[in-house]
């Protein structure tokens, strides 16, 4: 099957060379020259814009989105809608907000042009192991891409959600629950590295992956990064988040949901973030002004 690629990031770049080993062929494009350069050495069709990779491309058209949510992915759909035909197909494959996906589907299918949203998960290890998709679209559409489902995912790893923007929606909760069990291990090896018992962490997060009810990916990948650094040295607790969880808990709060898990897990990145906290200082005076409670203060120097 013939597929235009656009985004040709961690994710995008693999996606490319998956389908390819698949014997589908690929026309990619991404503002990064090198990085159309790369996909051209492993095999793809290069285009140096998206007016080039929708010419390239033999009708009815499939384009996938790779790109960043938000204003970059909208400004990609926009301009698709613009440059292709009725019957041509667009999925985007990253993390946009569902309720963003269910815009673009409204536009896209204005114009004539179908529209898939595919929840992407599987991050850099999706070149060897596969990406879990979930696709929200029409069945007819769903069908129609299949074959570049079956290729990017492993077996029994795709699933089509459902109508429009429910693609996102269960990967944006399926990103939520990963916070909470992020955040449930980073507790427990804690307290494990905080004990007087000598413990050998990585030990212990590997044993865990034989036999235990806590076993899964992300512990299989917690006891590779404790092998590489058993004392976490050089590493600063600072907690990046991408949107899922703060849009998981928006959603929790509309539908009146109680999610309290994955709401601290997501404040607690945003904590992770902050250096000398306000919050705590507050907590620190006031606890001296009834209690005479000792306060540290900074050293001027």
């Amino acid at each position: 099957m013939q597929v235009g690629m656009v985004g040709l990031g961690r994710m995008g770049g693999n996606m490319v060379r998956r389908l390819l080993g698949a014997r589908h062929a690929v026309v990619a494009f991404d503002p990064a020259a090198p990085a159309v350069a790369a996909a051209v050495e492993a095999g793809a069709g290069g285009a140096g814009s998206l007016e080039e990779l929708v010419g390239r491309l033999d009708a009815p058209r499939t384009v996938w989105v790779m790109v960043p949510a938000g204003g970059p992915t909208a400004a990609t759909v926009e301009r698709l809608a613009q440059l292709l035909h009725s019957g041509d197909l667009v999925i985007d494959g990253g993390n946009s907000r569902f309720t963003d996906s269910q815009q673009h589907g409204a536009r896209l299918a204005a114009a004539g042009i179908e529209f898939l949203d595919c929840g992407t998960s599987g991050g850099v290890w999706g070149l060897q192991e596969g990406y879990c998709l979930m696709v929200g679209g029409s069945a007819a559409a769903f069908e129609r891409a299949r074959p570049l489902f079956a290729a990017l995912a492993p077996t029994d790893g795709y699933l089509h959600t459902g109508a429009v923007g429910s693609g996102h929606f269960v990967k944006m909760i399926h990103n939520g629950i990963e916070y909470g069990m992020l955040q449930a291990y980073a507790e427990g090896f804690e307290l494990l590295q905080a004990h007087e018992l000598p413990l050998d962490l990585h030990a212990i997060a590997d044993l865990w992956q034989h036999g235990s009810v806590v076993r899964s990916w992300l512990l299989e990948l917690a006891a590779r990064a404790l092998a590489d650094n058993p004392t976490l040295e050089g590493i600063r607790a600072y907690v990046q988040d991408s949107g899922e969880g703060r849009w998981t808990v928006e959603e929790a709060v509309r539908l009146g949901v109680p999610v309290p898990a994955l709401a601290f897990s997501l404040f607690a990145r945003f904590r992770s973030r902050q250096e000398e906290a306000w919050g705590d200082r507050f907590i620190a005076v006031v606890r001296n002004q009834f209690g005479g409670h000792a306060v540290k203060h900074v050293d001027p120097t």
